[in-house]
């Protein structure tokens, strides 16, 4: 790891952050920088050809917490203004905002402890609300699909710590009870914290990679192991179903053994959607391999391009898999009000309640330095980085791919994971999604900036736009998510 002889160029250090007012006024100034690069850089350019475009799919990125993925959210004053994110009502209320905006479903993240790496503790984590408290996700699932008839559910399950057996049962389960609307976004628990929290030893990435692989070919066998026409329910006879076409699991592998039969009778989907954010060489192959819809931030049309083509190739060549057909749904921040000048002098509100060391506490987390032993002018770039390669490709490249401090990465990060902004009026927005659906994308992951508000600015503001110009459905044609993730609107 490589370190920096730079010396000190503003009077803020570690010992000494910015607190109050004068952290404030750090990211607000900084988020004034980042508009103007955006300006001298914009994403749409002059003289675009207006193209037929298929329809775009739309996930709302949220947490079961008090602060999704903007560090700070929580002291925006139109955030959850008499709602609570413990109780039902307010999730009610945002599946059925993500409905009436026409979204395909709402994609709940999650971690399973507070990050514990920044000044090896997790008080920073705590005191600024940095992802914490974040309750367990499953357990809104059946409420937002009691809540709505077509939106889907896309749940974040770690398979570090939970035997594949029990996670198809609890899959099964919220597919039968959302009727068929479940997704389950695969990860194997990337964070220093969630191992300790289990008490667990840290694994190598490359052979959680291998364990993954495993539990999957068992949560296949155990979905498809109830035949279509299994279920007799013969009152008259007293038989409920035919155990030939109930087959028996006797599974033994390296990682996982497992001799049963599945617990579920066949859910709607048999299995729930498959979604994946795999960055990394070996995580783009498991995700070409197995995922119904890849979830990636990028920070520019080229890299958008250079996924697209990469996540193709391998689709085609290892897996036999048509190209474009994993869906491609790109991380975005959306800043909308009716002007172009509201929604900027909002950009700027929303990055004032950053707070440096929470957004500090954030970057250490996610991608395993500790960042407190750096100074903040230190260039990021120079930094050896353990964790998600892919998010932090997207911090780099933010001012254009120059130098990079630790107190911008950190900023940059804590305002939406480092995902482009679109910012400006309905129109601007939409301009900027063509750009980037011309780029790959098969749609976005909507990341939150205030919540309800955020997604009722998107349905009223934003959802029409992208109608008029034939962008998005004007109504659900399918009765899964699967179904509805597949219609393109052809």
């Amino acid at each position: 790891m490589t370190t920096s002889k730079t010396q000190k160029k503003d009077k803020w250090t570690m010992q000494n952050l910015p607190q109050g007012k004068d952290a404030t006024k750090v990211a607000r100034d900084f988020a004034k920088e980042l508009l103007d690069i955006a300006k001298k850089n914009p994403v749409v350019k002059p003289g675009r050809k207006k193209i037929k475009r298929k329809h775009a799919h739309l996930l709302g990125f949220i947490q079961h917490g008090v602060n999704s993925h903007a560090t700070g959210m929580w002291r925006n004053h139109r955030d959850k203004r008499g709602w609570k994110f413990s109780e039902p009502e307010y999730w009610v209320h945002m599946a059925r905002t993500m409905e009436r905006g026409m979204f395909d479903a709402m994609f709940i993240a999650d971690e399973l402890a507070p990050y514990n790496n920044y000044k090896q503790s997790s008080d920073d984590t705590v005191r600024y609300a940095v992802q914490c408290p974040v309750h367990e996700p499953a357990t809104i699932v059946p409420i937002i699909g009691h809540a709505t008839k077509h939106l889907g559910v896309g749940v974040t399950l770690s398979t570090a710590f939970v035997h594949p057996y029990a996670m198809c049962r609890h899959l099964s389960s919220l597919d039968h009870l959302t009727k068929g609307r479940v997704a389950w976004n695969i990860v194997s628990s990337y964070s220093k914290s969630e191992w300790d929290a289990y008490g667990a030893e840290m694994s190598d990435r490359s052979l959680r990679y291998e364990r993954m692989e495993e539990y999957m070919e068992l949560c296949y066998q155990l979905w498809n192991s109830w035949e279509e026409d299994s279920v007799i329910a013969d009152r008259e006879s007293g038989i409920y179903a035919d155990p030939d076409k109930v087959h028996e699991i006797d599974f033994k592998g390296k990682f996982f053994n497992c001799k049963g039969r599945h617990f579920c009778f066949r859910s709607p989907q048999v299995s729930p959607v498959l979604w994946q954010a795999g960055s990394s060489p070996r995580g783009r192959d498991f995700a070409a391999k197995h995922a119904e819809a890849i979830f990636a931030v990028h920070p520019n049309v080229e890299r958008m391009a250079e996924y697209r083509d990469d996540l193709n190739e391998r689709c085609y060549t290892k897996f036999k898999r048509e190209a474009n057909s994993v869906k491609r749904i790109y991380g975005l921040q959306t800043i909308v009000a009716p002007t172009r000048a509201e929604a900027e002098e909002k950009y700027e509100r929303i990055m004032s309640h950053i707070p440096l060391e929470g957004a500090l506490a954030w970057i250490s987390g996610h991608f395993g330095p500790d960042f407190s032993t750096y100074d903040l002018d230190e260039v990021v770039q120079n930094i050896e980085i353990p964790g998600i390669q892919g998010l932090f490709e997207s911090i780099i490249f933010a001012k254009g791919g120059g130098p990079v401090t630790v107190k911008e990465a950190a900023l940059i990060y804590a305002q939406g994971m480092g995902m482009p902004r679109a910012i400006g009026s309905p129109a601007d927005v939409v301009d900027q999604m063509e750009v980037f659906m011309d780029s790959g994308a098969d749609g976005f992951m909507l990341v939150a900036t205030g919540t309800p508000g955020c997604f009722e600015d998107f349905a009223d503001l934003v959802t029409p736009e992208m109608q008029k110009r034939g962008l998005l459905r004007t109504e659900y044609r399918g009765k899964t998510l699967r179904e509805n993730l597949l219609d393109d609107g052809d």
